[in-house]
């Protein structure tokens, strides 16, 4: 583990430091064709997470980690995506949104107000109580 430099402390003395500084968590959940709520993958989420790890090494951010989600549950509004540790949530349809997703949320640390899901975006019959 020699390439393992901590960044962030953790919120108790006990807790290991973080082993990225931002984790992107695509859904690349599949459904059926046809299935009433649609899915990630049939919206374009596997091309787009491939491109945001792709595109995240080509800027040469450090210690970001994308990686595939299953169903994280707001399937109509993907493809879905989310980032911690902030727990922001974005839906991305285009690379130009994953190129701005990633330079200003993930290297500026900023947000994409117009990508962004907020409480606001929750699926039918999910509303939460």
């Amino acid at each position: 583990m020699a390439d393992y430099h901590p960044a962030v402390s953790r919120e108790t003395e006990t807790d290991p430091p973080l082993w990225f500084d931002v984790h992107l968590f695509v859904c690349t959940n599949r459904r059926p064709d046809g299935h009433r709520r649609g899915s990630c993958a049939a919206r374009g989420g596997e091309a787009l997470r491939d491109y945001m790890k792709a595109r995240a090494k080509e800027m040469g951010l450090k210690r970001v980690r994308v990686n595939s989600a299953g169903c994280l549950d707001r399937c109509e509004f993907g493809p879905a995506m989310v980032i911690y540790p902030e727990g922001v949530w974005y839906r991305a349809d285009t690379r130009e949104d994953i190129d701005e997703i990633l330079a200003t949320h993930v290297r500026d640390k900023g947000r994409v107000p117009r990508l962004m899901l907020t409480e606001k975006d929750v699926p039918p019959g999910k509303e939460k109580g």
